[in-house]
């Protein structure tokens, strides 16, 4: 028995002992280092974000009791987007030259054309997504920015690898109303909160997860959702609708992508919660906030190569005593939006989103990326005190 486990011993320190990768380890870190240089030059040394916020348009004198929408380009400020492109390229060829020492086939696996046998994984030791166990729902800010996944290039099998997403819920489901009876606030009645809430979470729904606006098709449903009292509002909606321009692009309002350019692939992945708070030194009013979260993964037509976008939306729906303002029953008034837009080519008032591919050439038409390199999965930080109209993230 003593011999047995001094034999067992020596081969188990051999096995965990430090090992010279391989030279077809060495050539995989190789390549990876070779494309994200190349790709860093094609960029001009950085990848694109945009982001926009909207500030509500001060009102006009008026009597107590009446509102007007805020013009479509006022709505929450500017509107702005944060754009990214490849920087995430470096952040993966980094952690393939980690990983490619330890399990050289899954490294292989990442490479277009593939040198390996295809294994991959969304976590440690090859677990598949399909085994990761989701998240539970989102019912606070998070204090940071999701840990890092194993580095894995996502497939058209698996549209998620590498990313935090992996583990978020799908679809409608995934927006959820608070926990427990919708309850008074501020002199707001607990039905006319509950209106709000449901409101918000529709209107959240129809213009970034109804598959058909997505691809491209008119967000019907989300502009019925809205007061017809907003009328000039809807006006100045309908018309970026038609005709996208810079200062009224549609993409701050909803999500959509070119049919023609890209498909969607699989379920969109969402994050986020639904809150209610008053509004100070107004009786009468409180402010349902939704901020959430949408990963979408897509792919050309024909093309095998995946390509993730992350679209943060923050709005803000008010909830109003009915004696005090005036207000459309079943319809909300939409008081404020705010948005992040990662992974496009940053081109403004071309009306959809475009995805930016690894395979691109060049950095796209956008302005050259600056500033720090932001994590578009990190939600422990609103969306107010932007600045910067394209910059880059450091994985999509």
């Amino acid at each position: 028995m003593w011999d047995k486990f001094v034999e067992d011993s020596e081969r188990d320190i051999r096995g965990s002992a430090p090992k010279e990768p391989s030279a077809r380890a060495r050539m995989v870190t190789e390549r990876l280092r070779a494309m994200d240089e190349a790709q860093a030059r094609s960029n001009g040394g950085g990848g694109k974000r945009r982001w926009g916020r909207n500030k509500p348009a001060a009102p006009p004198a008026q009597p107590e009791g009446w509102r007007t929408g805020p013009a479509w380009q006022d709505m929450d400020g500017r509107a702005t987007r944060r754009r990214t492109g490849w920087s995430v390229v470096g952040v993966l060829a980094a952690a393939a030259v980690a990983v490619a020492a330890v399990n050289p086939s899954a490294a292989l696996s990442w490479l277009p054309g593939g040198l390996g046998d295809g294994f991959g994984s969304d976590g440690a030791n090859g677990v598949e997504t399909a085994s990761v166990a989701p998240l539970a729902p989102e019912t606070a800010r998070p204090t940071r920015a999701p840990s890092a996944e194993l580095a894995d290039m996502p497939t058209r099998e698996r549209p998620f690898a590498g990313s935090p997403a992996a583990r978020w819920e799908s679809g409608a489901e995934a927006i959820r109303l608070p926990e427990g009876k919708a309850k008074a606030v501020n002199g707001v009645s607990a039905a006319a909160v509950e209106a709000a809430l449901d409101g918000a979470r529709e209107f959240l729904i129809a213009s970034n997860l109804d598959r058909e606006v997505i691809m491209g098709a008119e967000p019907k449903k989300a502009l019925a959702l809205l007061d017809p009292l907003m009328k000039d509002y809807l006006a100045d909606v309908r018309a970026g609708l038609r005709k996208p321009t810079v200062e009224n692009d549609p993409v701050w309002m909803f999500t959509r992508f070119d049919p023609d350019e890209v498909e969607l692939l699989d379920d969109v992945r969402v994050r986020g919660r639904l809150t209610v708070k008053p509004v100070r030194g107004t009786a009468g009013k409180a402010v349902v906030k939704g901020d959430y979260t949408f990963v979408y993964a897509l792919h050309r037509p024909g093309g095998g190569e995946v390509a993730r976008v992350i679209v943060r939306r923050v709005i803000e729906v008010e909830a109003v005593d009915p004696v005090r303002f005036q207000t459309t029953d079943g319809h909300i008034w939409l008081a404020g939006i705010n948005g992040e837009i990662s992974n496009d080519d940053c081109r403004e008032g071309d009306g959809v989103i475009r995805p930016m591919f690894l395979g691109d050439p060049g950095g796209g038409p956008a302005a050259t990326a600056t500033g720090e390199a932001q994590d578009p999965y990190d939600r422990s930080q609103g969306l107010d005190g932007a600045a910067e109209e394209c910059g880059v993230v450091s994985r999509t």
